[in-house]
């Protein structure tokens, strides 16, 4: 899609939008984007100082913007489940947070970290939401995914990866989790017959923290994009009109085609209810009947 810029964003007044992981990365251009079109932002973060910060910083570049914080921990169900009741309306949910590549860690709720955090914690947020979601007229939801979800495998028997561990395996498999997630809700959305429209994303090699280089790490800026043009995929695949369900959306805001394995409708299905059931998070407005 040559020629988008966030500036094609058309005006979102009226709509709520909630970004998680928004205070850093390419969720606070992202964030920043969708409250200078006059979205409601709800700033969705761990930490009440850089949540907060991150408000003043918006609100500073949109001055009588609609911006708020709420505090969200992926890896703790119970403060999912608190920062859900806390949302009144909602529009547009960008399930951006993530962390990657790190040693082996486990959830408060006892899920290894990195397939907790960037599947569960969001597959669990998205279920709370959904009734918010489906009383909104063209309501969407974006998961970031990425390419890496190529090298990602789902060893059913060993969710908890207590065998064979490795940092990129385990990313690769929460990146595969949230393409798997992604394409299934849009299936179910269609099948319930809602408006509602899932899309992926992928957006490129991103100057963020979601890699530590430790003393390298300055030089993320010199070789990889920038926050803001790595925000751009999500950016469209949140407000474009051209986006369809079930797409993935790569960062020259094309259309990229999923691996085999995160287009198989069994493993998928498998997925929706393992999550189903370590979450406690149900889906009846969408549930097969």
């Amino acid at each position: 899609m040559t020629g988008w810029t966030p500036d094609s964003i058309p005006d979102l007044t009226g709509k709520t939008a909630i970004v998680t992981g928004a205070n850093s990365g390419i969720g606070r251009p992202t964030a920043l984007e969708l409250a200078r079109h006059g979205a409601r932002v709800i700033v969705a973060a761990r930490s009440p100082e850089k949540g907060e910060a991150t408000v003043e910083d918006i609100l500073r570049a949109v001055p009588g913007g609609e911006v708020e914080y709420g505090r969200l921990d992926l890896a703790d169900l119970a403060s999912v489940r608190r920062f859900a009741e806390g949302v009144d309306r909602l529009d547009l949910l960008v399930n951006n947070a993530g962390i990657g590549m790190i040693a082996r860690q486990e959830t408060k709720d006892g899920f290894e970290m990195q397939f907790g955090t960037n599947h569960l914690g969001h597959f669990a947020l998205t279920g709370l939401l959904l009734p918010l979601l489906l009383a909104a007229p063209a309501a969407r939801v974006v998961n970031v995914s990425s390419d890496a979800h190529a090298m990602g495998r789902i060893d059913f028997d060993n969710l908890g990866l207590e065998r064979g561990y490795s940092r990129f395996g385990a990313y690769g498999r929460s990146k595969l989790a949230n393409l798997l997630f992604t394409l299934e809700l849009q299936r179910r959305a269609e099948r319930a017959g809602t408006g509602l429209i899932s899309v992926a994303t992928h957006p490129g090699t991103t100057a963020t923290n979601i890699v530590k280089l430790g003393p390298l790490q300055p030089l993320m800026g010199v070789f990889f994009k920038s926050a803001a043009a790595g925000a751009a995929s999500s950016l469209y695949a949140a407000t474009s009109p051209d986006v369809r369900g079930g797409e993935f959306i790569g960062p020259k805001l094309n259309r990229l085609t999923p691996s085999e394995r995160a287009r198989s409708e069994a493993d998928a299905r498998r997925l929706w209810d393992v999550s189903t059931e370590l979450t406690g998070v149900r889906f009846d407005e969408i549930a097969y009947s």
